[in-house]
């Protein structure tokens, strides 16, 4: 049965209080299941600063330390740290600013262990970013952001991304990229997407008929095929994040955050190499120094600089030894051998685990089940309970329906049906059919 199809009215009815009583179960016994003891998790100490230097005005940053998976559990607490550039105006950047937490947020089951937690982060991530778009897009202001988005908790690291604003870690020497680029201009893949869905790319031309600057999505013309906002420009300019989610090895790392700013005028290990040795703030500082003498000020130029530090170590007391002068000799030559011979090289350093990494602009490749059998009955997107006994409320609403698996979900509500339609060119391929029936 497909994503489209309607379920039997009466299957409907008995599989929805079957899915009820299901959904129940599973919560009880999974939470019965749970062995109730603390959890316990590296804590880095994480220290921040951040410079910009404005010309639009459309640049914010987000930095929250208080964040807490469980409220009111100071050991559940983790980071965020976002920057959203905006344009056509500040609306949407604000807007994201204001409620891309609380929309990630909403997409979390409660009761998850932090292995569970992190597990379905990159899940909440996609969620979070295309409801905050969704009704960002009902207030039909024609503003548009990209959003880099970093949660930290402990020493998992997960980063989703619309547009070009871009996150890097600086650990032991190396720099990876944990964030990817959606600008047509040098995204081939997400050229291949908007034209497949009934975008055109293309650059603007002159009077003469010479092509000029970027790539760009028509209708529109913006330079971007993802972001929040941007209701006036076709629906394939989507919300849905690029996610990315690492752990830092115990001895930490930096995480740079800046807007395009910063990386038309330096590349990445440029900005990493200009950051070294400084702390967070100044290092910031000296990144946006180093892009404005390099390209001057042509757009804001945002930087946010996050260091993960171990946590400091607890001395504990030394237990008295009487020892002998010649002893003491041996044992300090025996120790500055060892500490010279056992000096780590470059190639033995260790290495930033990579934990998941998905890109694609379909939401059927992202909103996979939740955990638990919790939260099946709400549309994974905007939260909204749905009514499994009412056919007309529930028709549509699924897009992972077979046989053996009726009611598995992920679920969504019509509207948010509607928009994932929209997203993957359905809509304009039905215009299309219409127009050509009509002609």
């Amino acid at each position: 049965m497909t994503a489209d199809t309607e379920a039997p009215p009466r299957k409907s009815t008995r599989q929805g209080e079957a899915l009820i009583q299901r959904a129940d179960s599973m919560s009880l016994i999974h939470l019965l299941s749970r062995e109730v003891r603390p959890e316990r998790v590296e804590r880095p100490v994480l220290q921040y600063g951040h410079a910009a230097q404005s010309k639009k005005g459309e640049d914010f940053v987000l930095v929250k330390t208080d964040c807490q998976r469980v409220p009111g559990d100071g050991s559940s607490t983790f980071g965020v740290f976002a920057i959203f550039d905006g344009h056509n105006g500040a609306a949407a950047a604000i807007y994201s600013k204001e409620n891309l937490v609380n929309d990630v947020m909403g997409a979390v089951p409660s009761g998850l262990s932090r292995e569970e937690w992190l597990a379905l982060l990159p899940r909440a991530l996609v969620a979070g970013f295309v409801k905050a778009d969704k009704e960002f897009q009902r207030r039909e202001q024609s503003s548009g952001t990209t959003a880099t988005f970093v949660v930290i908790d402990g020493l998992t690291v997960t980063a989703a991304s619309v547009g070009d604003s871009r996150c890097i870690l600086d650990s032991e020497g190396a720099v990876i990229t944990l964030t990817v680029d959606h600008r047509l201009e040098v995204n081939e893949e997400e050229r291949v997407r908007v034209t497949a869905s009934g975008g055109e790319v293309g650059r603007l031309s002159t009077a003469a008929g010479a092509e000029v600057g970027p790539l760009r999505c028509w209708p529109g013309g913006l330079c971007l095929s993802r972001s929040i906002g941007d209701m006036d420009v076709g629906e394939f300019i989507v919300p849905v994040p690029y996610v990315k989610q690492i752990k830092v090895p115990a001895s930490g790392g930096r995480l740079i955050i800046a807007t395009d700013g910063v990386w038309d005028a330096l590349n990445s290990e440029q900005a990493a190499k200009y950051a070294r040795g400084l702390p967070p703030e100044i290092a910031a500082k000296q990144i946006v120094k180093e892009a404005l003498r390099s390209r001057g000020l042509r757009d804001d130029t945002t930087c946010l600089v996050v260091d993960i530090v171990p946590p400091p170590v607890r001395p504990t007391a030394p237990v008295a030894k009487k020892q002998s002068r010649i002893l003491k000799v041996l044992d300090f030559r025996h120790s500055f051998n060892v500490s010279k011979l056992t000096r780590k090289p470059a190639g033995t350093r260790r290495q930033v685990e990579e934990i998941f990494e998905e890109g694609s602009a379909m939401l059927a490749d992202r909103l996979f089940p939740a955990p638990g059998g919790e939260g099946v009955l709400k549309c994974a997107i905007c939260q909204e309970m749905l009514t499994v006994s009412s056919d007309d409320e529930n028709d549509g609403s699924f897009f992972s329906l077979s046989p053996d698996e009726s009611w598995e979900g992920p679920f969504l509500c019509k509207t948010c049906k509607l928009k994932k339609d929209a997203m993957e060119g359905k809509l304009c391929k039905q215009r299309l059919q219409s127009q050509t029936n009509g002609a």
